[in-house]
């Protein structure tokens, strides 16, 4: 078989791919509707597309040292119970109207979650907060998980992290008591 002839065969594969491609995303067929799943394959490739990228980018982000402070566990939990328990839940809860609407559905942060893959370099807590922080701070398209670096800062953002790393252990009791402190009203109080 001759080179050109081989050529053609692979541009001919090529230009059907192509064709059947615009096909599919022209003719409106493929369901978008947030209540009918993705096949199987057009998920896997959602699904490792969106890892294979926030493992790249959350690699190289370095982690405050004060991770562990009582400060930032109030100021994250606040936060958290205001922005994110609707969709990732708080203690004594299975689902909310959000949770149960979206799709993907968001991961529930009750519970602990192992990242899908860890660097060998890293170990599996330090690449988890350096995760959560990317993904807090950037969010994901088409996933409901909004960005909110826009509106917060860095510091903002560990505080949450750093409550995202207790929340598995509270009961619904500890949660109540650690989200129900307000930051601005104790540095008005200070004034």
């Amino acid at each position: 078989m001759s080179t050109f002839s081989a050529l053609s065969k692979t541009l001919a594969a090529v230009s059907v791919t192509l064709a059947g491609g615009a096909l599919i995303i022209y003719s409106g067929l493929y369901p978008v509707g947030a209540d009918v799943p993705h096949n199987q394959v057009t998920y896997w490739l959602l699904e490792t597309l969106r890892e294979q990228s926030v493992q790249r980018a959350a690699r190289d982000i370095s982690l405050p040292d004060n991770l562990n402070s009582p400060r930032r566990l109030l100021a994250g939990g606040a936060d958290y119970n205001q922005m994110c328990a609707q969709c990732h839940l708080k203690p004594g809860s299975q689902t909310t109207d959000m949770s149960l609407g979206l799709y993907p559905a968001p991961p529930s942060l009750v519970t602990s979650v192992s990242p899908a893959y860890v660097p060998s370099a890293q170990t599996e807590a330090d690449y988890a907060m350096r995760r959560q922080f990317w993904i807090i701070k950037h969010g994901i398209k088409a996933s409901g998980m909004p960005a909110w670096g826009p509106t917060h800062s860095d510091e903002r953002i560990w505080n949450m992290v750093a409550f995202l790393q207790q929340l598995p252990l509270l009961s619904p009791e500890q949660y109540q008591i650690l989200t129900a402190w307000d930051p601005a009203q104790e540095s008005e109080s200070h004034h």
